[in-house]
């Protein structure tokens, strides 16, 4: 190609913000960036821009916020741009054919993950929850799948034994900005070579909801911390002591026989909330009630008893 390309920027949320402050920072300045539809958020129910939008205008770039993106009019809009690239950084719609055909080069998608695992859209709380060592980001070109395309690049990074959801999800976010400009560049030189996934060897990271935080103790100690942080900070790791939701944000595993049911309180030591599991015991360390904030297990018990023998389930 040897020239700069022209770029359309699609995304929502925080994740997508590195990326678009990367193209910046670059002079890789999109001519367009679409987002989606403000939305209520919280308790008051207060109308929120999405992160993308209050960086691009401040940035100065023009934004579009379209109801849908499955419209004849805004097919046109984007037509209209003569795009070389459009870029996808977690936008949250899978997008249609109508739009993929539209740029002159391709369709570039970035996804948290080291493709084919965890296609879907929680790649990064399931490399957690399931115990991954390691997990990256891959650009791909787009096509009408869900995360099926062929791979351009990707780059890998470890899951270190304390991450969460959040702070991986940072890493990842930073990692994807860096990935992200790699790859226009490689477009821009003609070094780049797409390559089929291997579909065989795909998995997939369905969207988490709120009910799925539920924690079972049937399972071992430490596939149930790994749980923890991978559901941390949403939709957060949750058990409950009789009719009382209770949120466990932090814990930790300890290798010992018991004979107790599991979600059973076991008797330890002072200022400790140890609660046996399928396979060894759960410490917990960071927890919140129903009304409150988060709090270390000694400072909650003082206030909040849970006597040996309770059930928590």
């Amino acid at each position: 190609m040897n020239k700069t390309a022209k770029i359309i920027f699609m995304g929502t949320p925080a994740f997508a913000v590195p990326a678009l402050k990367a193209l910046h920072n670059t002079n890789k300045n999109p001519a367009l960036v679409v987002t989606r539809p403000d939305r209520p958020k919280g308790r008051g129910r207060k109308v929120i821009p999405p992160p993308v939008k209050e960086v691009a205008i401040n940035l100065g770039f023009e934004v579009d916020q379209p109801a849908s993106i499955r419209t004849a009019e805004f097919a046109n809009r984007m037509a209209r741009f003569k795009p070389d690239i459009i870029v996808v950084v977690a936008f949250g719609h899978i997008i249609p054919k109508n739009i993929l055909a539209i740029p002159k080069i391709a369709t570039i998608n970035v996804h948290a993950s080291l493709l084919p695992k965890y296609r879907g859209p929680a790649p990064i709380q399931w490399a957690i929850i399931n115990g991954e060592r390691e997990t990256g980001v891959t650009t791909m070109l787009m096509d009408e799948g869900l995360d099926t395309g062929d791979i351009l690049l990707s780059s890998k990074i470890k899951i270190y034994s304390d991450d969460t959801s959040a702070t991986l999800h940072d890493r990842l976010a930073d990692l994807s900005a860096d990935l992200l400009i790699q790859t226009i560049e490689s477009f821009e030189t003609g070094d780049i070579t797409p390559m089929s996934q291997d579909h065989t060897q795909a998995t997939y990271a369905p969207l988490l909801k709120k009910n799925d935080g539920h924690i079972n103790w049937e399972m071992p100690a430490e596939t149930l911390e790994a749980f923890i942080r991978g559901m941390t900070p949403w939709p957060g790791a949750f058990t409950f002591h009789g009719d009382k939701r209770l949120k466990i944000f932090k814990a930790m595993p300890i290798i010992i026989d018991t004979v107790e049911t599991p979600g059973t309180v076991i008797e330890r030591f002072p200022g400790e909330l140890c609660v046996a599991t399928g396979k060894g015991a759960l410490s917990v360390i960071i927890i919140q009630g129903e009304s409150g904030k988060r709090l270390l297990i000694k400072d909650f018990l003082r206030g909040y008893k849970i006597p040996p023998g309770t059930i928590l389930n």
